[in-house]
């Protein structure tokens, strides 16, 4: 990447680009299920305490990397560690972070296929007065389908990468101003639709009215892991957004900015979801299925059922869109600043997530018995390693390098929040971070 970097045209723009690579599966359709499976309000409370000390310190770290060496990943963390007299090899850390994001949108472009596709069944009512037996074996068949997949894995990542091509202010942050206030927009709808639905109360006292003795290890492991995935934290993609900064905007100000609209959407997607199963008397814990399988029954015997479903899946599609869009660039970012055009980069990349998505796709058929790993097929590694694994690593690295290696004047400048607003974040992340983190690491390996 050249010295002379595009910049967001506005404070504004680099909030919405970090808002848009944080919210997207992990907030409408990770959290439900999470949250279901893990006793809902004690979970929400401890994620939010996680986001507090664990995400938002280290997104500052990782967004600070990038404002300060104005490259790339690799780039930037090559620079800084020579400047600060430490190894050269801390660039690896930026390859680790592409290939983290390589694998995590793989799958990611495989499951926003399926909101294509139902929201296209959603459109043309093919859930209405359906059974539930009937919805559930239309989504295994669909999974069964290798083509259809292939098909709709295709035509999402083709939307994708268009965007990345035409560049960061023609293209991301465009697209980013268009997009994120529809999408918000669309979620305050469905909101307002779950208030008029039975099961509304049900849902406000499942999410907000805690049973601490529901609390075990496990759900504050998930709590913790679900903090680091639903920020997009420690693949490096923040640094490459943290290049792109205006020099007088706030770091710590937009980072809360970006927690607190992030987690927003995750609790208004909660609301309209679980009043929706709950009017209906379903099972808040069905897992991956809940968005897929559980809500189509639960919408098809409502009224308009098949115009809120269509809604819910476009506010699904709009999130994932604006995610991998943002979660591309930084592997674009990572080959640009190896000398390669913006063209060539997009295409290479594109062509890559493509190939290892087939893998994916056709673990629900032809590769279904292929399970290399752990007992589980590619789909379950690749959507579980690196959000589970390979994030908390990133991050780890990522503090340590920020909080340990970087110069203490290369990080005051970078945060901008004068030498007493940095004793307090230096401490947060080496005493507090960096420990969670460590815990969330080995969360994920056991």
């Amino acid at each position: 990447m050249s010295e002379t970097l595009e910049r967001w045209g506005s404070k504004r723009a680099f909030i919405l680009a970090v808002t848009g690579a944080a919210v997207g599966l992990g907030n409408i359709w990770r959290f439900p299920y999470v949250a279901g499976e893990n006793g809902g309000a004690a979970f929400l409370l401890i994620y939010v305490a996680f986001v507090l000390l664990l995400g938002i310190p280290v997104m500052m770290a990782e967004i600070l990397i990038g404002r300060a060496g104005r490259r790339g990943p690799m780039q930037a963390l090559s620079r800084l560690a020579v400047e600060a007299g430490a190894s050269r090899h801390w660039r690896w850390l930026g390859l680790f972070g592409a290939f983290t994001v390589f694998c995590i949108l793989s799958f990611y472009s495989v499951v926003s296929g399926w909101s294509i596709e139902f929201l296209v069944a959603s459109i043309n009512g093919n859930f209405d007065g359906a059974s539930a037996a009937e919805i559930g074996a239309g989504f295994e068949a669909f999974l069964a389908n290798p083509g259809l997949l292939i098909f709709n894995h295709s035509l999402f990542l083709f939307m994708t990468m268009t965007v990345v091509a035409a560049g960061v202010a023609k293209g991301l942050e465009r697209l980013n101003n268009l997009l994120m206030p529809l999408l918000y927009g669309l979620l305050l709808l469905l909101a307002g639709y779950a208030t008029t639905t039975d099961g509304f109360g049900t849902a406000l006292s499942w999410l907000f009215l805690p049973s601490f003795g529901d609390v075990t290890t496990s759900v504050v492991l998930h709590a913790m892991g679900h903090a680091f995935f639903t920020l997009a934290v420690g693949a490096c993609a923040l640094m490459a957004y943290g290049a792109y900064m205006p020099d007088e905007q706030s770091l710590p100000k937009a980072a809360f900015a970006v927690a607190m609209l992030d987690i927003s959407v995750a609790l208004l997607a909660g609301i309209a979801i679980f009043s929706v199963v709950f009017a209906q008397g379903m099972d808040p814990a069905d897992g991956p299925g809940l968005m897929f399988v559980t809500l189509p029954i639960a919408f098809s015997e409502l009224p308009w059922g098949a115009f809120w479903l269509s809604v819910f899946f476009l506010l699904l599609l709009l999130a994932t869109w604006t995610s991998a869009i943002n979660l591309a660039e930084p592997m674009v970012a990572t080959l640009q600043g190896l000398g390669w055009r913006r063209s060539v980069s997009t295409a290479v990349v594109a062509l890559s997530v493509w190939l290892l998505g087939l893998l994916s796709a056709f673990s629900f058929s032809t590769l279904a018995d292929f399970r290399p790993l752990f007992g589980r097929n590619v789909f379950e590694l690749v959507s579980s390693i690196p959000p589970d694994i390979f994030l908390p690593m990133g991050g780890l690295l990522i503090a340590i390098f920020a909080a340990w290696v970087m110069p203490r004047t290369q990080v005051v400048q970078a945060l901008g929040v004068g030498e007493r607003g940095y004793v307090l974040w230096r401490n947060i992340v080496r005493w507090v971070s960096i420990p969670l983190t460590f815990i969330v690491l080995l969360g994920g390996l056991l």
